[in-house]
């Protein structure tokens, strides 16, 4: 009987909790997760900053970029706001939660 509250009550902090990846509609066992932008600009800022990041990660040259062309320069608070957008608080609310039922 123990087992089964155990069960009920985890279902229903799955439900309440996990929240950052929603099932994809057209795909088996994929999820998605949003990342909200004002628009699409500045979608093309964040990706073209993810782009630069990784430029620069595989070249280890931070100033080869922003030398070329001043609006070259990587929007490093934008990129952090896409991983706040990204960072699942929720689910990681979720683990401590069973970590008490268990």
């Amino acid at each position: 009987m123990n087992e089964i509250k155990n069960l009920e009550d985890i279902k229903k902090l799955t439900t309440e909790f996990l929240n950052t990846l929603k099932p994809a509609k057209d795909e088996k066992d994929c999820y998605t997760a949003e990342v909200k932008v004002l628009d699409y600009y500045e979608l093309g800022c964040v990706i073209t900053n993810m782009l630069k990041l990784c430029i620069l990660a595989l070249e280890h040259e931070e100033h080869k970029i922003s030398e070329t062309r001043k609006d070259q320069s990587i929007n490093v608070a934008l990129m952090l706001e896409v991983v706040l957008q990204l960072f699942p608080l929720d689910e990681f609310e979720f683990l401590s939660e069973i970590k008490q039922l268990v």
